[in-house]
């Protein structure tokens, strides 16, 4: 029985890509850090772990609902047919149950919070919900999903801090296009299935050379309004060597991916993208500290 349980637990964790959580996590840690500086004192222990459970309940909870809503899109799609819900590995109820739980510890975690945070979780949820619609009529929806993702470092601070401010706002809006941007070049696999599908996307709508431009512009503007930050936080020359260091990166990654070749998509993806958020965190950390 428990090694059924366990199983059953593993299929439901990779049906939602658990794993990837660490595209948002760092940048939730960030939004934390700065909310620290604001302060001028750390956050408790529980205020990180209930942030992070937070976190953990909105991400799971929203990916578990893709998969559901957008099984039978899956099931039609090459490169998608052997998801879990398509292939037979997790029953529809199952997931289900997965989303259920997970947005009532979002709920639970935003309420252990702050009064503010559990009054903003419902326009989360409708943003997360929101979203896996939207590839049905309309082609933002990759900014769609960016500002889901922004909400992390602007949940976080609003978390520890109970209020809204420019900086964390320049934060999200940078996280929003960094993840638009990244979005677009992974739309660009299912742009033939799209178009003969009658779904939205940028890749769909505008082509994979002029899209991959757009990718390019709206990373540009990631890296501008990361710049932004010192002037309202107080961070200095480690937080821009950080920059520095995530403009090469992203220079990296644009070279992995072009329009005409998707081979190398996956390390542009799924590595370039985790270390992008793990450095931005950690040399804002080491700034805050010194």
């Amino acid at each position: 029985m428990t090694g059924i349980v366990l199983a059953k637990t593993r299929s439901l964790l990779e049906m939602i890509k658990f794993s990837h959580t660490v595209f948002a996590f760092p940048f939730a840690l960030t939004g934390a850090t700065l909310a620290a500086l604001a302060n001028g004192a750390p956050p408790t222990a529980a205020q990180i772990a209930w942030l992070c459970l937070a976190m953990i309940g909105a991400r799971s909870g929203a990916m578990g609902l893709n998969r559901i809503i957008d099984a039978s899109i899956d099931a039609d799609n090459p490169r998608t047919a052997s998801r879990h819900i398509p292939a037979g590995k997790v029953g529809r109820g199952e997931a289900w149950a997965l989303v259920l739980v997970s947005f009532a510890l979002l709920l639970l975690a935003a309420w252990m919070l702050n009064p503010l945070c559990f009054y903003l979780a419902p326009v989360a949820l409708f943003f997360l919900i929101l979203y896996s619609y939207c590839k049905r009529f309309t082609a933002l929806a990759h900014l769609v999903l960016g500002l889901c993702l922004a909400a992390a470092p602007v949940g976080a601070w609003i978390a520890l801090r109970g209020d809204l401010q420019w900086p964390i706002v320049v934060l999200g809006l940078a996280v929003l296009f960094w993840v638009a941007g990244f979005d677009i070049f992974y739309a660009l696999q299912d742009l033939e299935f799209d178009r003969a599908r009658g779904l939205f996307s940028i890749p769909s709508q505008l082509g994979a050379e002029r899209s991959v431009w757009l990718a390019r512009l709206f990373h540009l503007l990631m890296l501008g309004l990361l710049l932004l930050l010192p002037l309202g936080t107080g961070l200095g020359g480690i937080y821009l060597f950080g920059v520095l260091v995530v403009a090469a990166m992203l220079l990296y990654e644009h070279r992995l991916v072009k329009p005409d070749d998707l081979t190398r998509l996956d390390a542009a993806f799924f590595n370039m993208n985790g270390y992008i958020s793990v450095t931005i965190f950690a040399f804002t950390l080491i700034d805050a500290l010194m």
